[in-house]
């Protein structure tokens, strides 16, 4: 009847340009999430509401639902659960593992630092303002404070003095996920961008995507854009660096590894063994994009050949404010911005609720140039409005 069943761990915009290439492909899509109406939900055969966080709940969906892959699409889930689960014979995506280490930066950090040798930034740990200050004597101010467990970098911040460091522990305990009250103070490092360099571990061995660049405001990205210039020696490293850790956590699926690139180093800075909110830009530049290439991989299918289709950017939509009564206007305005030449889309998420500076939609564009689908991307994002209704 169906090619496999999946349960989606998280059904946000991301959840949901997987659960579309899962359909393309005759699959069924279990989608779970904490609230109703959650994106991908709205695509999926059928769902579930229940806090990723609730072991009980997770084991009682797989028991009903009994998926042939469960497939985490964010960090904040009951990893000892799933761990139980794949020691019963049920097959996480990529891994149990692979899960429990990035559902905390401190997980992967030691992974990737100490145990693999990768090539990161000065870093401690800390519980308390104490033990923050005492890290950021160690690592050296200006540094950088962010939660263990968050998501699209929320509760991150630059910390510069004593007192700044004080702040930025209690803003990123304030903004984390889950119950661990605990962050991560890392040197700053003077880089002159960041990518995300898509690693995927398939039947026909590990590939790589095209570098993405991204800007970052406030911690999340806000553009993306692909192919990122990078001097051959410094790709290399990254992708030497990408398939040493993805091989060690095991699995099949793709993975967004992030690097800050300073000078000829490649320094690893996190990784999420899953689609990355920054390679929404593969959805106009590349095939197949990031959502089939992890679906392909965990099924066990080809994915070679992956064809660069151009220069290529994505720029976010945000809410200002919270609502669950609002529209979008604008949208013509975007899209007439397309030429054949230079095409231009967008991906509307449906989210039920906005939120200050919650992402609701995104622009995607392609040029002859990088600079040019970024500056197209950025102005059919400002096209489209967000306008509020009263209750």
């Amino acid at each position: 009847m169906f090619l496999a069943k999946l349960m989606l761990l998280g059904s946000g915009e991301l959840g949901r340009e997987f659960a579309i290439a899962a359909k393309r492909l005759g699959c069924a899509v279990v989608a779970c999430d904490r609230y109703a109406d959650a994106p991908a939900m709205q695509v999926a055969d059928t769902f579930e509401v229940f806090s990723m966080l609730d072991g009980a709940a997770l084991r009682s969906a797989v028991e009903k639902h009994r998926p042939d892959y469960i497939v985490p699409e964010i960090e904040a889930i009951d990893t000892a659960t799933l761990a139980a689960l794949e020691g019963e014979g049920w097959h996480v995506v990529p891994s149990a593992k692979a899960a429990q280490l990035t559902m905390n930066r401190d997980g992967i950090r030691r992974f990737a630092a100490e145990e693999l040798g990768l090539t990161t930034s000065r870093y401690r740990f800390a519980e308390s303002e104490e033990e923050a200050l005492a890290a950021a004597e160690f690592v050296g101010l200006p540094c950088v404070i962010k939660p263990v467990m968050s998501s699209s970098g929320k509760g991150q911040s630059t910390a510069s003095s004593p007192d700044e460091v004080r702040t930025s522990f209690r803003y990123a305990i304030e903004k984390m996920r889950g119950d661990r009250p605990r962050v991560i103070v890392e040197e700053f490092i003077r880089f002159e961008s960041e990518i995300t360099l898509l690693t995927v571990a398939a039947a026909d061995g590990i590939h790589f995507c095209a570098p993405i660049g991204h800007r970052q405001e406030a911690g999340d990205y806000r553009e993306s854009w692909q192919p990122a210039a990078l001097p051959a020696d410094v790709l290399d490293s990254a992708r030497q660096q990408a398939a040493t850790i993805v091989a060690a956590l095991g699995g099949r699926g793709l993975f967004g590894v992030e690097f800050f690139i300073a000078g000829d180093r490649a320094i690893f800075s996190e990784l999420s063994p899953r689609p990355h909110d920054t390679g929404m830009v593969t959805l106009v530049g590349q095939e197949p994009n990031e959502f089939e290439l992890h679906l392909r991989a965990i099924l066990g299918l080809p994915v070679a050949p992956i064809l660069q289709r151009g220069p290529s950017a994505s720029a976010v939509i945000l809410a200002d404010r919270p609502s669950s009564n609002f529209r979008f206007d604008g949208v013509a305005k975007a899209l007439a911005l397309g030429r054949p030449e230079t095409p231009v889309d967008l991906r509307l998420f449906g989210k039920p609720e906005t939120l200050v500076n919650r992402r609701m939609g995104v622009a995607l564009a392609r040029a002859g140039s990088v600079d040019e689908a970024v500056a197209l991307a950025t102005a059919a994002a400002a096209a489209v409005s967000i306008d509020y209704e009263e209750n």
